[in-house]
């Protein structure tokens, strides 16, 4: 059971969905409880034969997701995980958490990172996340995707450049923060004026409520029509709706808290001073972690 923690942490990277990974998880005991003890034994790392039949686990999901996902209605973002603490002097995450308590927080689980996985196909993800991120040998590699090991890199180099190829530039995390900061000042003094100039031109907002929650079913394209957009949203927010400044994967967000629970979850990519990308997740069902009071 030691294992879990790290199991949780790689199915998470290869599902993007943490209610998927903890089912994942559950069903790699449930194998491994169905073997005799005898079995169990006679396996030289659980360790290693835990990570390897979740992977295949999540890799079966994966190939199933893509058709299941056609009858999503609306956008389909990875779930956000929650942080339990406000933002201090800019930076998230002051107040120590313990980190076994929740999925690691680090640059494969920021937002931006996992849409970019959404992209690849299941094979390329599993073989990119096993080795780049956990450090797994393309011999292991193949074993998990029924590919060579030749093939295993090469599918871990056409994802490595994906991501090196939507990566912005590296910003600080306190002037990230900031950015998002003014955003949600402009946006509760319904300033269209500030909220245009902290948007790129060309940012983009995607929204995804499951069809279980009011939402926009298309991407916003543009800065002044997501300024727009946002201006009528402030507009019509119920008046015990507040917003709040929490991290989400890692990076600085914003929530929306009604009646003591989170109902919308707003993450952000921030190139040099400007949005240039907002994920609005409303789907209740991708917002069960979240901590409410």
């Amino acid at each position: 059971m030691s294992e879990r923690r790290h199991l949780i942490n790689l199915a998470y990277r290869l599902l993007g969905s943490l209610a998927e990974a903890e089912d994942a998880v559950q069903e790699t005991y449930v194998r491994w409880y169905a073997m005799t003890r005898q079995q169990q034994d006679a396996i030289e790392s659980p360790g290693a034969w835990l990570t390897t039949v979740a992977s295949r686990i999540c890799l079966n999901l994966l190939n199933s997701a893509r058709s299941r996902r056609e009858t999503y209605v609306g956008e389909w973002i990875p779930e956000p995980l929650p942080e339990r603490t406000e933002w201090t002097s800019g930076r998230p995450g002051d107040t120590a958490v313990d980190p076994a308590d929740r999925v690691t927080l680090d640059e494969s689980v920021n937002l931006a990172f996992l849409v970019v996985l959404e992209s690849m196909i299941p094979a390329e993800r599993v073989a990119f996340i096993l080795h780049d991120v956990f450090c797994h040998s393309f011999a292991e590699v193949a074993e998990i995707v029924g590919r060579t090991p030749a093939a295993c890199r090469q599918l871990a180099s056409s994802a490595r450049r994906r991501v090196r190829a939507s990566q912005p530039p590296a910003i600080r995390t306190a002037r990230r923060a900031d950015v998002v900061r003014e955003f949600k000042q402009a946006w509760e003094a319904k300033d269209i004026e500030a909220l245009i100039g902290l948007l790129d031109p060309d940012a983009t907002a995607i929204a995804d409520g499951g069809g279980l929650a009011t939402t926009f079913l298309h991407p916003i394209e543009g800065g002044e029509q997501i300024a727009h957009a946002w201006v009528e949203i402030a507009r019509r927010r119920p008046g015990d709706m507040t917003l709040l400044e929490r991290t989400v994967n890692g990076q600085p967000g914003l929530v929306a808290q009604q009646n003591g629970a989170i109902v919308t979850v707003f993450a952000f990519d921030v190139v040099g001073d400007r949005i240039t990308r907002i994920w609005v997740v409303r789907n209740p069902e991708k917002l069960r972690h979240w901590p409410t009071g």
